[in-house]
C-alpha cells in the first residue's frame, strides 16, 4: 500500500512539475507566474480541486509519442472565489507551449460541460502558442469542440477570459465568444494571423504589441475589456470582478451587505451640471456618488469612452451602469459606443442585472466616417438591446436628451420602468439653435429675430416637463435625492416579470 501512495506522489509531483523547472524559470523570467502559480492567486486559498492531472496526449507522430507530460498543459478544475464555486482551466505554457491537443481540448470541455449542468461560472486563463501541429486536424477538432461549448454556454453561465501570454490563431475566437477579456500589458497578445504573416501577405511592418497588445485591444478594437499591468494585478481584479456576477441565470444577482444608507443625499449633485450647455462634467463623478460606497468596476474604460459601462451595487445587490460621458465627443453616440453599451447591455439581460442609465445625449455623431461604415445598422444595436431587455430598467436624464438619441437610451419607449429627469434636463428633438434655423430658415438673415426665436424655443422645450406632460417622464427629481430614487426603484422591481414573444431568438441587427 505504501508503494502504491508513493507512486501517487512522485506522478503528482511530475504533473506539478509541468514542462520542468527551466521552463518554469524561463515562465517567471518573463515576469509571467505559472499555470498553478496563477490558479492559486485567482481561487480561495485552498479550494482548487483539480481534474484530469495525469491526462496524456494520443499523438504518435513526429516523435511525440516520447514526450508524454501529465496534464498535457492545461491545468483544469473547479475552486471557490469568496466561498463562491467557480470551474477554472490554466494554460500551462511550460508544456509544449501550452499548445491545444485533442486531449488538453476534451479537459477543457468537461470542466465547461460540468459547469453548464451545475449552473457555475468558467474562468479561463489563456496562455497558449495555438494549435499543436503535430497532432494536425485533431487540434482543430478540439478547438471547435470548445467554441460549440462557449456558443451553448453564453447566457447561461458568465464566461471570463484573462489572456496572460500568447493567444493566436484559432485560439482567439473561444475568447471572443466569452462574456468578458482582461489582458495584461506588455505580455499578453491576440491576433488572427501574427506579424510574419501580416508582413508577407500585406507587406506591412507591425510588433506583435502594436498587432494585437493589450493596449491596442482595450483602446482602439474593443476585442478586451480591460488591460492590467501584470499577473497579480489581473488575477485579483477578476477576483473583484467576479463578485459582481451571479453564478448562472438561474440565480439572482449576488448581495453584498453594505453600511451606505440607501436614501443617503447627495447634496454635490445638485451643482454637478454646469451652467452652461456646451461645457462638459465628469459623468463618472455622478455614478461614484450613487453607487454603494463609490465602488464602480468599469468595463472598457479606454475603448468609445464617450460611453461608460460597468457594475456597481446599490443597497449590496449588483446593478448594470450604462452613462453618457459628456467629456468626451460630448457624450455623443457613435459607432464603437454603440457596440460597447450594446453588448453590454445584453449580458445584463441575460443574467437578470437591473439596468441603470444616466443619459446626457446630444445625438449620434455626424459624418461620412460613422454613416459609411455602418451608424444606421450599428446604432440599431444599442436600441435593439435596451428594447428586448426584460430586467428592471430606470433611466435618469440629467441633462441633453435629443432626437433619436433619447429614444435608444432607454426610453420609456423601449419599456423602461422608472424614466426620471433633473430639472436640467432638456428633452427635444433637436437643440434650439438646429431647431430655430430650420423652423424658421427664413428669418436667418436675421440675427435678432433669430435670437428671440432661440429664446421662445429654449423656454418651450429645453426643460424636461414637456415629455413629463406626456407621461414619458415618470418624475422630475431633484439631483441630491437620485441614489435614493434608484434603490427605491429597484425595491419594488425585484419581483418585475415581463416576456418577449416566443422565438427561437432574434435577429439582432449584427
Amino acid at each position: 500500500m505504501l508503494a502504491i501512495l508513493q507512486k501517487l506522489e512522485e506522478k503528482r509531483a511530475a504533473a506539478r512539475m509541468g514542462g520542468g523547472q527551466a521552463r518554469i524559470d524561463a515562465q517567471h523570467k518573463k515576469g509571467r507566474l505559472t499555470a498553478r502559480e496563477r490558479i492559486e492567486v485567482l481561487l480561495d486559498e485552498g479550494s482548487f480541486e483539480e481534474v484530469d492531472t495525469y491526462v496524456e496526449h494520443n499523438c504518435v507522430d513526429f516523435g511525440m509519442a516520447d514526450q508524454k507530460i501529465p496534464g498535457d498543459g492545461v491545468v483544469t478544475g473547479s475552486g471557490t472565489i469568496n466561498g463562491r464555486l467557480v470551474f477554472v482551466f490554466s494554460q500551462d505554457f511550460t508544456v509544449f507551449g501550452g499548445s491545444l491537443s485533442e486531449r488538453h481540448a476534451q479537459k477543457i470541455c468537461k470542466i465547461m460541460d460540468m459547469a453548464l449542468k451545475v449552473g457555475a461560472p468558467v474562468i479561463g486563463l489563456n496562455d497558449s502558442g495555438g494549435a499543436r501541429i503535430q497532432e494536425g486536424v485533431a487540434s482543430l477538432g478540439g478547438y471547435a469542440e470548445v467554441f460549440q461549448r462557449n456558443v451553448l454556454a453564453s447566457g447561461v453561465v458568465p464566461q471570463i477570459s484573462v489572456i496572460m501570454g500568447p493567444c493566436a490563431g484559432g485560439a482567439v475566437y473561444s475568447p471572443a465568444m466569452t462574456d468578458f477579456i482582461f489582458m495584461v500589458k506588455d505580455s499578453s497578445y491576440m491576433f488572427v494571423t501574427g506579424p510574419d504573416v501580416v508582413k508577407t501577405v500585406t507587406n506591412e511592418v507591425v510588433t506583435q504589441e502594436e498587432l494585437g497588445g493589450a493596449v491596442t485591444h482595450t483602446a482602439k478594437s474593443g476585442v478586451a475589456d480591460v488591460a492590467f499591468e501584470n499577473d497579480i494585478e489581473a488575477l485579483l481584479a477578476t477576483r473583484d470582478f467576479f463578485d459582481f456576477l451571479p453564478l448562472s441565470n438561474r440565480e439572482h444577482v449576488p448581495v453584498r451587505p453594505s453600511d451606505d444608507p440607501w436614501d443617503r443625499i447627495e447634496e454635490s449633485l445638485d451643482t454637478l451640471i454646469p451652467d452652461s450647455a456646451n461645457k462638459p462634467y465628469d459623468m463618472k463623478e455622478l455614478i461614484a456618488k450613487v453607487v454603494d460606497e463609490g465602488d464602480f468596476f468599469e468595463v472598457q474604460p479606454t475603448h468609445a469612452a464617450n460611453i461608460i459601462t460597468g457594475f456597481g451595487r446599490i443597497e449590496g445587490r449588483t446593478v448594470g451602469i450604462v452613462a453618457n460621458q459628456p467629456m468626451v465627443l460630448a457624450g455623443c453616440l457613435d459607432i464603437n459606443s454603440s457596440k460597447k453599451a450594446g453588448r453590454f447591455v445584453r449580458f445584463c439581460d441575460a443574467f437578470d442585472i437591473p439596468i441603470v442609465t444616466f443619459v446626457d445625449v446630444p445625438g449620434f455623431l455626424p459624418g461620412t466616417a460613422q454613416e459609411h461604415n455602418g451608424i444606421i445598422k450599428h446604432g440599431a444595436k444599442l436600441l435593439f438591446a435596451y428594447a428586448e431587455a426584460t430586467v428592471p430598467k430606470i433611466t435618469v436624464i440629467t441633462r441633453k436628451a435629443y432626437g433619436g438619441a433619447y429614444d435608444v437610451m432607454s426610453s420609456k419607449h423601449l419599456r423602461g420602468d422608472y424614466n426620471y429627469a433633473w430639472p436640467t434636463a432638456e428633452i427635444a428633438v433637436m437643440g434650439a439653435k438646429g431647431a430655430v434655423e430650420i423652423i424658421f430658415r427664413k428669418d436667418i438673415g436675421e440675427p435678432e429675430k433669430i435670437a428671440q426665436r432661440t429664446k421662445e424655443y429654449e423656454d418651450q422645450f429645453a426643460n424636461p416637463f414637456v415629455a413629463a406632460s406626456k407621461g414619458f417622464i415618470d418624475e422630475v427629481i431633484m439631483p441630491h435625492s437620485t441614489r435614493r430614487r434608484i434603490a427605491l426603484g429597484l425595491r419594488k422591481l425585484r419581483n418585475k416579470s415581463l416576456e418577449n414573444p416566443w422565438k427561437k431568438h432574434d435577429n439582432i441587427p449584427l
